[in-house]
């Protein structure tokens, strides 16, 4: 498959009403598109916040912009909020980002100007710094090799301390993201020291998780930190090689997954191939429990395991934990659609769709107003009555942060007729926050870390509620215990934190 024989198409089916809403306002354009995004994550669902998604490709004599549009296309559901891409012609670099989906951010006339056959792409959900668009990746600077971008996917525990220095040398930010921190290094290092020195340098004095791809004009650097917290892998695209987030966004562009990047290496894609080199010492592998949980696509493989595979198992080993007299098994859509058909194969209660999702909600720039924000679960779920209706329902379900959806759609299959709602849930009960890239609630906003499960039970409205034990987890991936980050589950943080460690840390101190 070339690059000239993949087209946008219906995809780009709003980038007209967009780009007449910037024509009409460019100033105001950015705080339309952030204060859209807010309003669409106001009917979101209540799970913890995507991360975000890179992706890169060193493709000769293709369109890589093209290829790293389909693979962003691909991790979309990685973050919503903002969109962009870089890429070099082997001498200069041209980057193209704005808030909003993928398909809303980029046109063909962006990819036309997009030139060269190396490129590298982001999509962001804030885990550091404010939704805006000077936070939107990739991030550019200059060095003494020429102008970089970055992109990046985690969070880093010691990006205050490393701005504050390098603000004290005289070097200045443009954002509040710890993402242009690992920037600003690459602008002091590189030149001085070789692609793969400087990297190695950076990565010996961020901490925290951390999945990179960094674009040269005539190299694309990858590199993961030493606990592996966030993924990424690597492989083979028509005449080259690419780097991804998910083995998932290799199929749209025809690639094929070779390798996982192993925490603490560092991938070298140039004109003689791709190479691995030793970045740091690999710490203990502490692997994010919440990619398998819900975060990663469910066709993509990490750890080896297929994780729509992994998330049946989670099923069953909840109907093992958890067993109950039940009619159906009814999945909340889309995310628990695997471990429903786990449990229910397990439990042999039959498998029934109780809801259908609205998959085209966040499709529209008409807000809804706040009586329909209020609506919220009615606007993207709608019950099947003859399904529910004096049926005892086993609801199905991967997380439960604050609790407030879970208890909008209990009520919702009891509006629907149902003679009891047993809730079952895949991740283990969350009584601490994320500070490794997922935008998880405060502790004191945590159901599970101010409510015992009865209490929370109760909250719900339902007639029973069981969590999937951390070891019901981890044996349904199939990895040992002490290969995984389970922080929010146990406090057990692999990581150092600072205190005060938070997503506003940088729009403060700017402020």
């Amino acid at each position: 498959m070339t690059s000239t024989s993949l087209k946008l198409g219906d995809t780009l089916i709003m980038d007209q009403m967009w780009s007449r809403m910037k024509a009409r306002s460019p100033v105001r354009a950015p705080h339309h598109r952030a204060r859209y995004n807010e309003r669409v994550n106001d009917l979101g669902w209540d799970h913890p916040k995507e991360e975000c998604g890179v992706f890169g490709v060193f493709a000769p004599g293709l369109e890589a912009a093209r290829l790293t549009f389909f693979g962003l296309f691909a991790l979309q559901h990685r973050g919503q909020e903002s969109a962009g891409i870089s890429s070099s012609d082997g001498v200069n670099l041209f980057t193209r980002k704005d808030m909003g989906l993928v398909a809303q951010v980029f046109t063909e006339d962006d990819l036309l100007h997009l030139k060269g056959h190396l490129a590298i792409g982001h999509n962001r959900y804030s885990t550091t710094g404010s939704s805006k668009l000077l936070n939107a990746q990739p991030i550019s600077c200059m060095t003494q090799l020429g102008q970089i971008s970055v992109a990046h996917n985690g969070n880093l525990v010691n990006a205050g301390e490393l701005r504050a220095e390098l603000q004290a040398e005289g070097i200045h930010f443009d954002g509040t993201n710890d993402s242009e921190v690992i920037a600003k290094l690459f602008h002091k290092l590189l030149g001085e020291l070789s692609p793969v020195e400087a990297t190695r340098q950076i990565m010996g004095q961020i901490r925290g998780a951390y999945s990179c791809v960094v674009l040269l004009k005539d190299q694309i650097l990858g590199f993961r930190d030493p606990n592996g917290v966030r993924p990424l892998v690597a492989g083979r695209v028509a005449s080259g090689h690419m780097l991804a987030s998910e083995t998932c966004a290799f199929a749209p562009v025809d690639g094929e997954v070779t390798t996982e990047v192993q925490p603490g290496q560092i991938v070298v894609i140039d004109d003689r191939g791709m190479h691995i080199h030793n970045g740091v010492v690999a710490d203990r592998p502490a692997m994010c429990m919440f990619e398998f949980i819900y975060f990663a696509r469910p066709d993509s493989r990490m750890y080896g395991t297929n994780l729509y595979l992994a998330r049946e198992r989670m099923g069953q080993e909840l109907a093992k934990e958890h067993p109950i007299n039940a009619d159906i098994v009814v999945p909340v859509p889309d995310s628990g659609i695997p471990a429903a058909l786990g449990y229910a194969k397990e439990s042999q209660i039959p498998f029934r769709e109780g809801m259908m999702k609205s998959r085209y909600i966040h499709r529209t720039f008409i807000q809804p107003d706040q009586r329909m924000r209020e609506m919220g679960v009615r606007m993207k779920l709608s019950p099947i009555r003859e399904h529910i209706e004096g049926k005892r329902v086993v609801l199905v379900d991967d997380s439960i942060v604050r609790a407030t959806t879970t208890n909008k759609i209990v009520r919702l299959m009891r509006e629907s007729g149902a003679a009891e709602v047993h809730v079952r849930i895949t991740a283990p009960p969350i009584v601490h926050p994320c500070y490794y890239g997922i935008d998880m609630a405060q502790r004191d906003e945590l159901a599970a870390a101010k409510w015992s499960i009865e209490e929370i039970r109760q909250h719900l409205g339902a007639d029973t509620l069981g969590y999937l034990s951390i070891e019901g987890a981890v044996r349904a991936v199939g990895r040992p215990m002490d290969e995984f980050c389970l922080a929010c589950f146990n406090g057990d943080y692999p990581i150092a934190v600072d205190a005060g460690t938070s997503k506003a840390a940088f729009d403060k101190a700017v402020i």
